[in-house]
């Protein structure tokens, strides 16, 4: 098997059109170990074969124990009809993954599916190590969805798991019909955890996507919408790792953290609300 960095350098050869220079927009070339600009700017591959494109660092508390833990819960089946339900519009795409986090979805996609040769990325670089696991035909970057490195015009479908957006970056790299596909929380999402995280506290049991709905219907006016919504029974080996797989858990004690370990939760919602757009 090869390593990850020969891995990442094999990708890049057979896909540096994909690639353009978030500091200046232009064309990049392979370089060595990596993509160099017109103007000379140089990215390098990493030991792990993944990319770095950052011109400055960018604070995130996501943290490698988050990640960790959500892939446990994709690996354990949590997602699996989302997943199967995506896979049907992903087949034969080239797939831009929009903060793909430790690249489970698009991996599991990618198992489920033929896909071109796709790249995920994230602000946070320990996840994108920790996609760099993973064998299939993808390519793993760290970067900045205000300043996306890739040139206009080079992916057939946008992936938007969970992740923030930026519809005019998405505009300018996705192809002419192409799609976008993104996947937002409904109301009653993992609604147990919020119950159990904040009992008594009726805003933060709460959640509503009206709003960033509405954003992709303004650019995507003719855009589809799916709900789907089923429970998954949560492994026993698995119930520590949904306390721990959600940003929900940050405003909670030690000691809340601690009572919920011993009393875990045995089942989860999973309401969600898939929205496709396409680029005319």
């Amino acid at each position: 098997m090869k390593k990850k960095i020969e891995r990442g350098q094999n990708f890049i050869e057979r896909n540096a059109d994909l690639f353009a220079c978030p500091l200046c927009k232009r064309k990049m070339t392979v370089k060595g170990h990596g993509l160099s600009c017109e103007s000379g700017h140089q990215f390098d591959l990493s030991k792990k074969g993944t990319l770095y494109f950052l011109h400055h660092p960018i604070k995130t508390n996501y943290d490698k124990n988050l990640f960790d833990q959500r892939r446990k819960m994709i690996e354990a089946g949590m997602y699996q009809p989302l997943i199967a339900l995506l896979a049907e519009f992903c087949e034969n795409e080239q797939i831009l993954d929009v903060g793909c986090g430790e690249g489970s979805f698009l991996q599991a996609i990618a198992s489920a599916t033929t896909l071109r040769p796709s790249v995920g990325f994230d602000i946070s670089k320990e996840a994108i190590y920790l996609a760099s696991d993973d064998c299939h035909d993808i390519l793993w970057c760290t970067a900045d969805l205000t300043s996306l490195p890739f040139r206009p015009a080079t992916f057939s479908t946008i992936l938007n798991i969970f992740s923030p957006s930026n519809y005019q970056q998405f505009d300018q790299v996705l192809k002419k019909g192409g799609q976008v596909i993104k996947v937002v929380p409904q109301k009653d999402y993992l609604k147990e955890l919020r119950q159990a995280f904040y009992p008594g506290n009726v805003k933060k049991q709460e959640y509503s996507n009206e709003k960033v709905v509405a954003k992709f219907q303004q650019a995507f006016p003719k855009m589809q919408q799916k709900r789907l919504s089923y429970c998954f029974a949560v492994p026993k080996t698995h119930r520590l790792a949904l306390l721990d797989m959600s940003p929900l858990e940050w405003g909670l004690s030690d000691q809340q953290k601690l009572a919920l370990g011993q009393e875990p939760i045995k089942e989860i919602t999973v309401d969600l609300d898939i929205l496709l757009g396409e680029k005319m």
